[in-house]
């Protein structure tokens, strides 16, 4: 998985020039944000990332030690 997501990584940034760090970041962390809302997974029974956390969050609270929540960035 980790693979896939590297290879369609480099498959976004190939697709443009980028005129600053702080564009090269932006596009990252709405490729980020449209993998883990938008794009469903195989793996997971065709859900995104997050909808899978939060189904198990509601059927095995125990396991997820923090609120998932609908943003992409550093859990704090």
């Amino acid at each position: 998985m980790v693979e896939r997501f590297n290879g369609r990584i480099s498959d976004v940034l190939s697709t443009r020039c980028y005129v600053s760090g702080e564009d090269l970041e932006q596009t990252l962390k709405r490729y980020a944000w449209l993998y883990n809302h938008h794009i469903s997974q195989k793996a997971l029974h065709h859900q995104s990332s997050i909808a899978a956390m939060k189904e198990w969050q509601v059927k095995c609270p125990e396991l997820l030690t923090k609120r998932v929540v609908n943003h992409t960035g550093l859990d704090t």
